[in-house]
């Protein structure tokens, strides 16, 4: 194995050569606590910074073994290393040292949530850092010095400050991997406390500004107090720092939960914290203990969308001139047929629970009342609306929903639960709903025509996935949180909502290149694919979805997504073709 003195006398060796020179510093080089291993190196220094992986031993580390214990524990250990890791570079770093991206040092590290990374990785005998450094330059000549000064000096400062043991806030770290371990296990509780979501006594939901995702300061939040009638008290595995061994909080029950109130007193609000409650939060952020069933999907609106052999029958019967939707295709599906997709293809690969907001829903989707009934026979309208169906989603699926509503109270005569949201404190006023209800009937009617009985499962079609772009058979980019460049086709991710993170779109346009090779066959449903897909996920690691790895190598920056947006870019993908699977139909 080379040494570090063999990394600086290559150093010393390619000074002020031509920038492809740096190819030669590839490979491994052996440090007094730790191994540097240099495993791509950039073309130029205007291209993707190089990679390098930094493994230390743990008999150096000395991480306390029951900070990994399980699974949970490792990845918010290896989730907090990553923003320590980052902390180290802010500090440690002097900044630009040459042309393009010179000096540049960064790890892939998190913002709000706390997810499965690529970042850190920690085994039963190391840990290891994987980050991009920008080999300085002045123009395209090596600047070798500097270099030296990032590797030799700058990554040996990172790695004490960023993963050993002694050098990080200890009480912290344990605080950090015991809170996210608290909130998955309420969620693991969820179920059989028949809850789709809990939110903690004190919890800050509102966020710092539209563009920030941080808490708004605790001087100027009014934090969350649950009514009395959903009150719930659940138990926790490790006592917060108070002391308190149980948290209590209001509990959303399975069923049909309505969420209303004014405009501006805090209802989006809340069901925007519970469309990122399925995601467990860093400590600090206000919604740590805001925990949702991790099988929630938010729905909306989404005209212009690409829709494929779809039975949305349920919600749109046979449309104009006689044109079937029990396989539904659309290049550019409008509000209300793209929303009954959305919700198909969301039950179809296991949604639990559907996530919705008046703003944010085609109107003619969500109700007719009683006068449009008049005026327009049923016989001239195609859709049957979501507020005859969510009772059945339930029922009969198995299927709950929250749903925010400030303009029709015809859905108090379908809901279970009512919370009203005023001055962003919740009240139950269900049984004064019922009771308007009572006072003042709409006297519409239910329009579903048939029952609905479960969603026809489909089968996607290798080979109308082309990863490839020019001379590159594999060439798939994430352009943003909401734009994957899968080969020449772009998906469109922008009203996905659940995306928190870069590195999940990322991860989310490899794992359908992974799917594609390895679990479809044109026989198997797509439902059937992630579950594949997931327990290869789980048992291989993140590491598996670089398609250009060989052997221990940086596998890049991937953070995991859910099956559920995976399951939106396919759809989303323009190229993609499915046939429908009878449910009898052996898979």
């Amino acid at each position: 194995m080379n040494t570090e003195a063999d990394l600086r006398r290559r150093l010393s060796r390619i000074d002020g050569r031509g920038y492809k020179a740096y190819k030669d510093l590839e490979g491994e080089y052996s440090f007094r606590t730790f191994t540097l291993y240099i495993d791509h190196v950039q073309g130029d220094p205007f291209a993707a910074p190089s990679k390098l992986r930094v493994r230390i031993p743990h008999s150096v580390a000395r991480l306390p073994p029951e900070l990994f214990a399980n699974r949970v524990r490792n990845i918010a250990l290896a989730d907090y290393l990553a923003r320590r890791v980052a902390r180290a570079i802010r500090k440690v770093v002097s900044g630009r040292k040459g042309s393009g991206k010179s000096g540049l040092v960064e790890i892939d590290a998190g913002g709000q949530e706390v997810l499965e990374r690529t970042a850190v990785r920690i085994s039963p005998d190391w840990v290891e850092a994987r980050v991009f450094v920008g080999l300085p330059a002045a123009g395209r000549r090596i600047l070798g010095r500097a270099a030296e000064e990032i590797l030799c000096r700058e990554i040996p400062e990172i790695v004490s400050a960023g993963l050993v043991w002694e050098s990080i806030p200890q009480a912290e770290a344990r605080g950090f991997v015991d809170c996210v371990e608290n909130q998955e296990h309420i969620r693991s509780r969820l179920d059989e406390l028949g809850l789709v979501a809990f939110v903690a006594d004190g919890a800050i939901l509102p966020r710092e500004s539209g563009a920030s995702d941080r808490p708004l300061p605790p001087d100027r939040a009014i934090r969350f107090r649950s009514p009395d009638e959903l009150r719930v008290t659940v138990p926790l595995l490790h006592p917060l720092p108070d002391g308190r061994a149980e948290l209590t909080g209001m509990g959303i029950p399975k069923g049909v939960n309505l969420i209303v109130g004014g405009g501006y007193h805090g209802k989006s609000t809340l069901l925007r914290a519970l469309e990122r409650g399925v995601y467990p939060h860093i400590p600090g952020d206000g919604r740590e203990y805001v925990v949702t069933c991790a099988d929630a999907v938010k729905i909306r609106a989404e005209d212009g969308r690409r829709v494929e052999r779809v039975d949305i029958s349920p919600f749109i019967g046979l449309l104009p001139y006689g044109r079937d939707t029990r396989e539904f295709s659309s290049d550019d599906a409008s509000g209300s047929t793209s929303q009954a997709a959305n919700i198909l293809e969301a039950i179809e690969v296991g949604a639990k629970v559907l996530l919705l907001d008046e703003d944010t829903s085609a109107t003619n989707f969500m109700v007719r009342d009683a006068r449009m009934q008049a005026l327009v026979h049923s016989d001239d309208e195609p859709i049957t609306p979501f507020i005859d169906r969510v009772r059945e989603l339930h029922a009969r699926l198995g299927v709950s929903t929250i749903l925010v509503m400030g303009g029709s109270g015809d859905y108090f005569d379908v809901a279970d639960t009512v919370i009203m949201m005023r001055d962003y404190l919740p009240h139950a006023v269900t049984e004064r709903a019922k009771e308007i209800s009572r006072l003042h009937p709409t006297n519409r009617r239910i329009e579903a025509r048939f029952p609905f009985t479960g969603v026809t499962p489909r089968v996607p079609l290798p080979e109308s996935f082309d990863p490839s772009r020019g001379r590159r058979e594999v060439k798939i980019d994430a352009k943003g949180l909401d734009l994957i460049l899968y080969g020449r086709d772009p998906i469109e991710l922008r009203f996905v909502e659940q995306l928190v993170d870069r590195s999940q779109t990322r991860a989310i346009g490899y794992a359908i290149h992974l799917a594609t090779r390895r679990f479809m066959d044109g026989k198997t449903s797509l439902s059937d694919v992630l579950d594949r897909l997931d327990r290869f996920l789980d048992t291989d690691g993140l590491d598996s979805l670089d398609p250009f790895r060989r052997g221990e190598r940086h596998p890049g920056a991937f953070a995991r997504p859910r099956r559920y947006e995976i399951a939106a870019a396919i759809n989303r993908l323009r190229t993609v073709r499915m046939r429908q699977r009878e449910t009898k139909e052996a898979p």
